[in-house]
C-alpha cells in the first residue's frame, strides 16, 4: 500500500530505431561520463553525457538492468530521458561475443603506439566499454534470477 503513494519517475529510453523503454520508476542509474549517476524523484535539472554501460532502474522491489551505448540524459525533477545509439537487454545479450570482443580490444590496445595506431586506440578503447558494459549487464541480470 505505501508503494501506491511513492513518488516516481517517468524514464523514457530511445535509440534512433525504437523506443525501448517508457515506465514509471522509483530510482534509475545512469552510467555518467565521469561515474554512475543515482537519480531519484525530485533530482536537481541536469543534462549528462553518457558513456556505454549499464542503465538500472528500479520498480518496487526488482531492479532491471540494460546496456547502453554512449549518449545523452536529461534530467528533470520527475523525468529522465534517455538518448543512446543502441540499446539491449540482457537477454539480447550474447555474452560469449562480447568476451570475444574486450579480449580483441584488449589485444589491440596492447599493439598500439603512436600516430595511426593512436586512432586505433581509441577506436579499441571505445570497443572495450562497449563489451564490458555487455558483460557486466548480462552477468548482474543472471545474478539477480538466482
Amino acid at each position: 500500500m505505501a508503494e501506491e503513494t511513492t513518488e516516481r519517475i517517468h524514464v523514457e529510453l530511445v535509440t534512433p530505431d525504437k523506443l525501448v523503454l517508457r515506465e514509471e520508476v522509483l530510482a534509475v542509474s545512469l552510467p555518467g561520463r565521469e561515474g554512475y549517476l543515482g537519480i531519484l524523484p525530485g533530482h536537481a535539472p541536469l543534462l549528462t553525457e553518457l558513456k556505454p554501460g549499464q542503465l538500472s532502474y528500479t520498480q518496487g522491489s526488482l531492479t532491471h538492468y540494460l546496456f547502453v551505448s554512449g549518449g545523452f540524459a536529461e534530467v528533470q525533477p520527475h523525468r529522465v530521458t534517455v538518448l543512446v545509439e543502441a540499446s539491449e537487454r540482457p537477454e539480447e545479450i550474447d555474452v560469449e561475443r562480447a568476451k570475444r570482443a574486450q579480449q580483441r580490444a584488449e589485444e589491440r590496445l596492447r599493439k598500439a603506439g603512436g600516430g595511426e595506431a593512436e586512432i586505433d586506440a581509441l577506436r579499441a578503447q571505445a570497443a572495450l566499454q562497449r563489451a564490458m558494459g555487455r558483460v557486466e549487464v548480462a552477468q548482474r541480470a543472471r545474478q539477480e534470477q538466482v
